[in-house]
């Protein structure tokens, strides 16, 4: 294992996508656009250490547009609500709020957001989250939205969106590669060497990862260690949910065998809400 230092939010997406050459293409290849200066992208992705603990992967301003891109192994239906905390921490960097009380309109770029999907759980070719969709309840038309173009990136996905990035196609056969070893059978650092060693050999990013090789060694298994954990955590959370939906059911049919069938009465006796008195009787067929 190597001493490379590194945040712990880091991944090789992150470090893939810092190069602005990298970035620039990732951003044509969405839009249809053709940039090819550097500097007409400012870099504005936040750090942590200047942020009160928030993160996010790539920022960017371009075109007059401010651009949030994160990448994801997991399902996460949170990354409007995460997004809306990113954008509003950039957009105080960029309009400072002793600003926002002069008289004259501050202008500010136009958010855009992304998340870059490549998990093994199976997803859409492209999704919209909205902010909406976390509301407690249901708005017609909600005065505060923000949505999330998610794009999943794994083979047989978005194709051409693949082809027209370089950099984004070479990340997506290095996580491939890693997981074809994790499936062999090879311990997780092995699996991330062999990956970048095979990516080398077959001028995949070749010079990314001859640059990067122990970083990204780290990061990665970092960042499959944590795919893996997460995973863990949803199928133990899924696990107990059953089990209190099964228990919940039982005190649920104790109370109609007494003679008990309304559901307020039964969410008192209990100890619950309605709703999830009436969500066990579903599950449990009561």
């Amino acid at each position: 294992m190597s001493n490379v230092t590194r945040n712990h939010k880091d991944n090789v997406f992150c470090l893939l996508y810092r190069d602005k050459k990298n970035l620039l293409s990732l951003y044509n290849a969405i839009n249809g656009t053709s940039y090819q200066r550097e500097e007409d992208l400012e870099v504005v992705t936040l750090e942590e250490a200047i942020c009160l603990k928030i993160r996010n992967d790539a920022a960017f301003v371009i075109d007059s547009r401010l651009n949030l891109y994160e990448q994801q192994s997991s399902v996460n239906r949170n990354m409007p609500l995460r997004d809306l905390y990113y954008v509003t921490e950039e957009l105080k960097k960029i309009a400072p709020p002793g600003r926002l009380h002069q008289k004259t309109r501050v202008e500010i770029p136009v958010p855009r957001f992304v998340v870059f999907y490549n998990g093994t759980e199976k997803q859409p070719e492209r999704m919209i989250y909205k902010l909406s969709d976390s509301f407690c309840r249901v708005e017609t038309d909600p005065e505060l939205e923000l949505k999330v173009t998610v794009i999943n990136i794994n083979p047989g996905c978005n194709r051409e969106l693949l082809e027209k990035c370089e950099s984004l196609r070479g990340y997506m056969v290095f996580v491939e590669k890693v997981r074809a070893g994790r499936t062999a059978n090879l311990g997780l650092e092995e699996a991330v060497r062999q990956a970048v060693e095979g990516c080398i050999s077959q001028g995949i990013l070749a010079e990314f990862f001859r640059e990067h090789k122990e970083e990204v060694v780290e990061m990665g298994i970092y960042e499959f260690d944590q795919e893996l954990h997460d995973r863990v955590l949803l199928e133990d959370g899924e696990a107990i949910g059953i089990k209190k939906g099964i228990e919940m059911g039982i005190h649920i049919y104790k109370e109609i065998l007494e003679g008990n069938t309304d559901t307020k009465r039964i969410a008192e006796a209990i100890g619950c809400s309605m709703e999830e008195v009436e969500r066990a009787r579903k599950q449990c067929n009561i």
